[in-house]
């Protein structure tokens, strides 16, 4: 067989070669500046890409307040990243656990230990969407720093054909994902400085568009006031200080009454909201 008759698959961003070398042969000081340095290019990667996200997140709010829900599918890092995303949410803004979901090749036991293979299955995703009744308000979100996993974008592109809104958060234009998704998000943020060790980089960019699509989308579902988390959940004595001390601030009362409001009803929200009710 001639070279010309060999076949090369097309090597992603995400695996370029480092645009650093000899890292052994680096000082603590150096490692640390120069990882700073590959860093500071994230921002302005996932700056770039806010068009999409805007877009991506105008589709997902219409459906949410039909009830719909957002369902990440990752492998590894990715996944990992998007179970963080979505187990945040219902502390944070207090809305049920169901509403972000974030599915992780292999199951739970991948969120500490790698599953053998568990991202090369297709059709797996779908098979779990189906099982949590997905419908045509859900919004399924493919995570890939190359966007190639088989189990992320099997999931993605099943979705599509059955009517859902898909994007996808990936750092690898040329993706099979970004093919596959409606709306592809994608922050190329180029080469990691440990070559391929996208947990770093394209790991920090996905967290970014993850705060960015969730955070905004609940603010825009009403969860947030002013720039207070008026709903979260009273989970510990952090957050119920934090809720005492935005009481007081809104309602002017002293410290004591704001705490017994807020423990009597159980969110910033619905204590302001008696209280005023009750002065009307």
């Amino acid at each position: 067989m001639s070279d010309k008759e060999i076949s090369v698959p097309k090597l992603s961003i995400t695996e370029h070669p480092s645009n650093f070398d000899n890292l052994e042969k680096m000082s603590i000081r150096e490692l640390l500046v120069n990882i700073n340095k590959e860093d500071s290019k994230v921002h302005l990667a996932v700056k770039k890409a806010i068009p999409q996200i805007e877009k991506l997140i105008a589709g997902i709010v219409e459906r949410m307040n039909r009830g719909g829900r957002i369902f990440y599918l990752g492998a590894g890092t990715s996944g990992r990243l998007g179970v963080v995303d979505a187990s945040e949410i219902p502390p944070t803004f207090g809305v049920p656990g169901n509403m972000v979901i974030g599915l992780i090749a292999g199951g739970d036991t991948a969120i500490r230990k790698a599953v053998e293979s568990a991202e090369d299955d297709p059709d797996k995703a779908w098979t779990e969407l189906e099982a949590l009744n997905i419908s045509k308000d859900d919004t399924v979100i493919g995570i890939a720093a190359s966007g190639s996993t088989p189990y992320v974008v099997g999931g993605v592109r099943k979705a599509r054909e059955n009517g859902l809104l898909t994007g996808c958060v990936t750092c690898n234009p040329d993706g099979k994902l970004v093919e596959a998704a409606e709306i592809p998000v994608v922050a190329v943020v180029g080469p990691e400085f440990v070559t391929g060790s996208t947990r770093m980089k394209a790991g920090t960019a996905q967290k970014m568009v993850l705060n960015m699509i969730t955070t905004t989308v609940m603010i825009k579902l009403g969860r947030v006031k002013g720039n207070k988390m008026v709903n979260m959940q009273l989970t510990n004595r952090k957050l119920i200080e934090r809720g005492t001390r935005m009481i007081v601030e809104e309602l002017d009362i002293p410290r004591d009454d704001a705490r017994t409001l807020l423990l009597e009803h159980g969110s910033v929200r619905k204590a302001i909201e008696y209280f005023r009710g009750k002065k009307a």
